[in-house]
């Protein structure tokens, strides 16, 4: 069975910072293209970033570029997103993806 399991969302104040994780199984990894989508409260779905399956190529969109970095462990099977200089407007569920399965979500809530 595919599962995608994120972790590692909160509450963190504007500025702050949250690392997430997503752990991956039931399929084979590194051999997948993966991304981070989130969706805030009354609104779509938007992709967050990209990575390649070796992880040598990585893609933002223009409202986090500069602040998220993706990452992957492929012996780990994990997936990464490193979120920096957090804004209100980040505030949402975010969800790793891939061409054949989402996770469940992980909360992070940017509030003073």
């Amino acid at each position: 069975e595919v599962q995608l399991v994120e972790s590692g969302g909160g509450l963190v104040q504007p500025g702050g910072s949250l690392r997430l994780s997503c752990a991956a199984s039931g399929f084979t990894f590194g051999n997948y293209d993966m991304s981070w989508v989130r969706q805030a409260p009354g609104k779509g779905p938007e992709w967050v970033s990209g990575i390649n399956s070796d992880g040598g190529s990585t893609y933002y969109a223009d409202s986090v570029k500069g602040r998220f970095t993706i990452s992957r462990d492929n012996a780990k099977n994990t997936l990464y997103l490193q979120m920096n200089s957090l804004k209100p407007e980040d505030a949402a569920v975010y969800y790793c993806a891939t061409i054949i399965s989402w996770g469940q979500g992980t909360q992070a809530t940017v509030s003073s």
